[in-house]
């Protein structure tokens, strides 16, 4: 979470927790609110790990002529981050209070029967000439079982485990759809033949999963895909087959399928609803179904790698350089066009488009001086440092109940005016501005990754503070000494 937006961090993570958990028969409660908290903490390190840390920096720049730089925030962020880690591992986490519906929370849609499926091994790969038994051990650690083999388009019986496998050979496994992505991912598969997969991808577009549920009345009643030309008409494949819990023999794209099945398909991007509508069937509540394209990764990571490289040397802008990332991933079709807008957090981008006005008015009013004015007073005959403490505390109170990045924008210039009163280096007051906005850890409003876990881990409002109070007592203890060391006063 230093090196990426600690949301998005928490994002990559939750899911593997919480399927860790329920591979160990563990409530997902006990670790998702260590692991919120430890990208939360991660993120205080650099310059693009958390939103109030880039806010700082562009406050700073315009009241002091210069920003902070990307390292700049990590000798006080990497000591407060090592430190709430270490707390949280080994006396926070038992702090969370146990309740035995919490595996339970989450998502709803958890229990529904897995997917008869099938997967195809590429030419050149690694499997090759492995057999099917060799790969029990990746199946089991994914949570899919192999059911069997298909060569040549018919289903091996009886010895298939002890089969040698070959290009173009189709494995039959059952398993949820996440982990039937996940073991793909991991052994490098194919959802179809090389044929299909040039239908899938004729175009460049992205690809997306959606589940429907097979009517009546719906076009593939009682056909297979193949008699509809799923496939070649929709450039669609039918991943898996979900019969009420019944197995099904035949290979799946030859498999009649019946009313009441639940058809597990890679559409392209976009196009989902129509190629529901065009079979005829009822589409399955959203479940936020991805397709990992593990190909272009090493691509992606090196330009993100790149782009910040080139902002900590002072190359390129930092904004500028995320944004030629952004383009980058859409020329590379990393990231399709079209799904550009469903990556913007517009409720972020709303709420900093109304915030920064009112940060610019209480300055431009004198709404800062006064605030400001008003700390000094009552701390009036206190040492700097323990003015510095006290605005850290308010800004962290502050920031459990609001956004964190509207506390920044707020706090971070009543930082400034405090420390020119007081005649002292603004830098101290805004490191401390820094680190309170971004521990907000006793709310599940504070920060959005506390709202994110809320459900999957079956927590209530007053369950944060718990393990929240004493980590912010700790970050409050360890950070104000790092700030007078590193910044003085």
């Amino acid at each position: 979470s230093a090196f990426m937006n600690n949301v998005a961090a928490l994002a990559l993570l939750m899911p593997v927790d919480i399927q860790t958990a329920r591979k160990a028969g563990r409530q997902p409660g006990l670790s998702l609110m260590p692991l919120s908290f430890a990208t939360i903490l991660g993120g205080m390190v650099t310059l693009i790990g958390t939103p109030p840390n880039i806010i700082i920096a562009t406050i700073r720049e315009d009241a002091l002529g210069e920003p902070f730089k990307m390292f700049d925030f990590a000798p006080v962020g990497g000591i407060t981050a090592i430190a709430g880690l270490l707390f949280v591992a080994v006396i926070g986490w038992r702090l969370i209070p146990q309740k035995n519906d919490a595996a339970e929370a989450g998502d709803p849609m958890r229990d529904m029967a897995q997917y008869i499926a099938e997967l195809t091994v590429p030419e050149g790969s690694k499997h090759i000439g492995k057999r099917v038994r060799d790969l029990y051990e990746a199946a089991d650690k994914n949570d899919v079982a192999i059911l069997g083999l298909v060569r040549d388009g018919k289903r091996r019986y009886g010895t298939a485990h002890a089969t040698k496998l070959l290009a173009g050979d189709a494995l039959v496994l059952e398993a949820a759809p996440d982990a039937l992505d996940e073991f793909r991912a991991a052994l490098s598969l194919d959802f179809a033949d090389e044929k299909r997969q040039e239908q899938l991808h004729a175009d460049g577009e992205g690809l997306q999963v959606i589940e429907v549920v097979v009517t009546e009345d719906a076009r593939i009643n009682g056909k297979t895909t193949v008699a509809i030309g799923l496939g070649w008409r929709q450039r669609t494949v039918l991943m898996g087959i979900s019969r009420n819990g019944k197995r099904i023999t035949k290979q799946v794209r030859k498999t009649v399928v019946h009313a009441g099945d639940i058809l597990l398909l890679l559409v392209p991007q976009d196009r989902g609803a129509d190629i529901t509508e065009w079979l005829g069937c009822l589409p399955l509540a959203e479940r936020g179904l991805t397709v990992t394209n593990e190909k272009k990764v090493w691509l992606a990571i090196g330009m993100f790698a790149a782009a910040v490289a080139a902002a900590s040397t002072g190359l390129i802008y930092l904004p500028v350089a995320l944004g030629l990332v952004v383009v980058g991933f859409v020329l590379t079709k990393i990231l399709p066009l079209a799904d550009i807008y469903d990556h913007i957090s517009w409720p972020v981008v709303v709420l900093l488009g109304s915030m920064i006005p009112l940060g610019s008015a209480l300055e431009t009013s004198g709404g800062t001086e006064l605030i400001a004015g008003w700390l000094i007073e009552l701390t009036a005959g206190m040492a700097p440092w323990a003015i510095l403490t006290i605005l850290m505390i308010v800004t962290m109170s502050l920031s459990d109940v609001l956004n964190n990045t509207a506390t920044t924008i707020v706090a971070a210039p009543i930082g400034i005016k405090m420390a020119q009163a007081l005649d002292v280096n603004p830098d101290p007051f805004l490191m401390a501005v820094a680190v309170a906005a971004s521990c907000a850890f006793l709310t599940p409003i504070g920060h959005k990754n506390n709202t994110l876990i809320l459900g999957p881990g079956g927590y209530s409002f007053g369950d944060y503070w718990r393990m929240g109070l004493p980590l912010e007592i700790l970050v409050v203890a360890v950070s104000i000494p790092a700030i007078l060391v590193f910044w003085p006063l």
